[in-house]
């Protein structure tokens, strides 16, 4: 994945490395910070490891929209690396197209790294589109900007949790 063609995201976190792989991979704390700002995630499953599967819920903030959403795992190296596949899904785990784009590509790769400097932790992300059509790549160009806003909260929730876990 070239950086024109997905999203390079880097932050720092004032936290342990182990302790920001932890709140990745386990579903007592994911729950607690991942997606957009105001959204509740309900963990179905979560199986951290190469071929297993997350399933999740996110819900509005008013409850009236709900989202279901999988990773795939296809790489696991605790407590430093994470690749998975990422789509909308229905609660059984099936993918289906994203409500807000039918050109919204089906699967994203996602590379997590996490490199441990002075007791804090660079966190790593890059992701992009996996077996796009011309279609799926120009909306996922498109929407890259929102996308990576929508990060910048997130991360900002995570940061938040990791402070409430030290």
């Amino acid at each position: 994945m070239s950086s024109e063609k997905g999203l390079l995201l880097k932050r720092e976190f004032h936290a342990p490395r182990e302790l920001v792989y932890k709140v990745w991979t386990e579903p007592e704390h994911f729950g607690n910070w991942w997606g957009p700002k105001g959204f509740l995630l309900e963990v179905a499953k979560m199986d951290v490891r190469p071929g297993g599967m997350f399933l999740g819920c996110q819900k509005s903030p008013d409850g009236q929209h709900a989202m279901w959403g999988k990773f795939v795992y296809r790489e696991v190296q605790p407590p430093e690396k994470l690749v998975w596949v990422q789509s909308f899904s229905d609660e059984a785990g099936n993918t289906v197209r994203a409500p807000f784009n039918p050109n919204w590509p089906l699967e994203i790769l996602n590379i997590l790294s996490l490199e441990e400097r002075d007791g804090k932790t660079l966190l790593t992300l890059q992701g992009g589109p996996l077996h796009a059509s011309d279609e799926e790549q120009a909306a996922f160009d498109a929407m890259s900007p929102m996308v990576a806003q929508g990060f910048e909260g997130t991360f900002e929730q995570l940061d938040n949790y990791l402070a409430s876990q030290q």
